[in-house]
């Protein structure tokens, strides 16, 4: 069975510029700084393919803090497993997949929260949780990631649950799409 939230088709074609990496689970345990040196690599190398229309600075960081975002929540929640990233740029449009494995109670929290993320205004959501990560600093799993991701940056993102795919777990692929300027 293959449960969808948002925006989980891909607009990129044949002529995109594609990079496909896979983050080995062994013999490598994956933690946080695999995060950053990943996103600031597939960001360099994708602003380096911009056209002349597209600020390759501003590229090459809005790639990188999106990836980044994405990635930190695959590597924090995954249940084990490779995570695979797969990436293109075809004109001004970057699109990313990343997919990887969790757990079915991880799952069901994640999905809970995608329903309340996709039912109201990202710009909204943000100020509150903003707002509310002031008055409690202890609070945790705020989101404000993702957020910022659709809020500040119009990004498109969507999330898609497999459990056919896999023999323990769920497969989870996440989807964003940017329009870089």
């Amino acid at each position: 069975m293959v449960e969808d939230f948002g925006e989980t088709a891909a607009s990129n074609g044949g002529d995109a510029t594609r990079f496909c990496l896979t983050l080995m689970a062994e013999p490598l345990e994956l933690s946080w700084h695999h995060c950053g040196v990943t996103s600031d690599f597939l960001g360099e190398y994708f602003s380096r393919s911009c056209g002349r229309s597209i600020d390759a600075v501003d590229a090459r960081h809005s790639i990188s803090y999106m990836i980044n975002e994405i990635l930190e929540n695959a590597i924090k929640f995954r249940h084990g497993g490779d995570i695979e990233i797969r990436s293109s740029l075809e004109g001004e449009t970057f699109e990313i997949q990343i997919v990887n494995r969790v757990d079915p109670d991880t799952a069901d929290k994640f999905q809970a929260h995608l329903k309340g993320l996709l039912e109201r205004e990202p710009g909204d959501l943000l100020l509150e949780r903003i707002e509310e990560n002031a008055l409690n600093p202890d609070s945790s799993g705020s989101g404000l990631g993702l957020l910022t991701l659709m809020s500040d940056y119009g990004a498109k993102l969507g999330w898609s649950f497999a459990s056919e795919r896999v023999s323990e777990g769920l497969e989870l692929t996440t989807y964003a799409s940017l329009r870089l300027s």
